[in-house]
């Protein structure tokens, strides 16, 4: 009898190691099914979320900050050919447009188009151009991008005896970002035409970087705006340089535009011209407040 229990015992366990094998391969189908359930998800997931993140920079694009395509050398070397950058649309917001910021603005209507776009012939090539310019990858012949040289108020005179562009009877040193021939390594004059302009209310008077190249305010001056630009058709402030990736670089305000006899020059001129308007209203209230007042006349009785 020991013998023959001795002798089962291999064959108890043959259906637990069965059973075992079975819990097993259940085990991996569990798994290969979830596996499959995760990617079907994944893929039914993935079109949502692609909808999802094209609506989030739709609105970044419209609200707070826009990519935009260099078309034209007009801001070299500053900006070359192709580059893309960065425009922040909060920023005017906050504080107000500033000599010395490289803009992107809005010319319909105002300005001829600086570069020539060839109308797109078929619908799904309009939606692709559609796209591409909203996500910086396109060109759009109706933006501009220019350097502000004069905001309102300004007299901007060109040029000094040293053939610079003088702001307010300050000259400014434009070395640092006027166009230098890579070859020649010649720079451009800050103007080959002289120009005598004031800046009326609501208007910019804005230059490339590249002055023998740019289409800018000084091309201008026969439109009704005398070559400025309404500040309302700002679309915002190039700040950064984000393609190509060996061109990644800030766009700061130039030193030649903090100086302070610059900034102070215009600010000055409202509250002096308010002071000197008021000086006769002064003088008068101070004329009736000396004179004597008349004494009521005494009737008989």
């Amino acid at each position: 009898m020991r013998s023959e229990a001795e002798g089962a015992a291999p064959e108890e366990k043959e259906p637990v190691d069965s059973a075992d094998e079975t819990a097993d391969d259940s085990d991996d189908s569990g798994k290969g099914k979830r596996k499959k359930r995760k990617q079907g998800s994944f893929w039914k997931e993935l079109p949502i979320l692609i909808v999802v993140a094209v609506v989030l920079a739709l609105v970044i694009k419209t609200f707070a900050v826009q990519a935009f395509y260099i078309p034209s050398g007009s801001m070299e070397n500053t900006l070359q050919v192709g580059d893309r950058v960065l425009v922040n649309k909060i920023v005017y917001h906050t504080r107000d447009i500033a000599r010395g910021d490289v803009i992107v603005f809005n010319g319909l209507d105002s300005w001829d188009p600086e570069i020539e776009v060839d109308e797109p012939g078929n619908p799904v090539s309009k939606a692709l151009r559609a796209v591409g310019t909203a996500f910086g990858v396109a060109p759009n012949e109706k933006d501009y991008i220019k350097r502000v040289i004069g905001i309102p108020g300004d007299h901007i005179k060109c040029c000094d005896a040293q053939g610079r562009v003088m702001v307010n009877g300050v000259p400014l040193d434009e070395n640092s970002y006027l166009f230098t021939d890579p070859v020649t390594h010649e720079r451009n004059k800050p103007s080959n035409d002289p120009f005598d302009v004031t800046v009326k209310p609501g208007q910019l008077w804005v230059m490339g970087d590249h002055r023998e190249l740019s289409y800018d305010s000084r091309s201008h001056r026969g439109d009704p705006g005398g070559g400025t630009i309404p500040t309302d058709r700002v679309i915002g402030r190039a700040f950064v340089i984000v393609w190509p990736l060996n061109r990644m670089d800030t766009l700061p305000i130039p030193d030649t535009f903090k100086q302070k006899s610059l900034a102070a020059a215009v600010p000055a001129t409202p509250y002096a011209l308010g002071a000197i308007g008021a000086l006769p209203f002064a003088y008068i209230q101070r004329r009736r407040r000396r004179a004597p007042k008349p004494h009521p006349t005494k009737h008989a009785p």
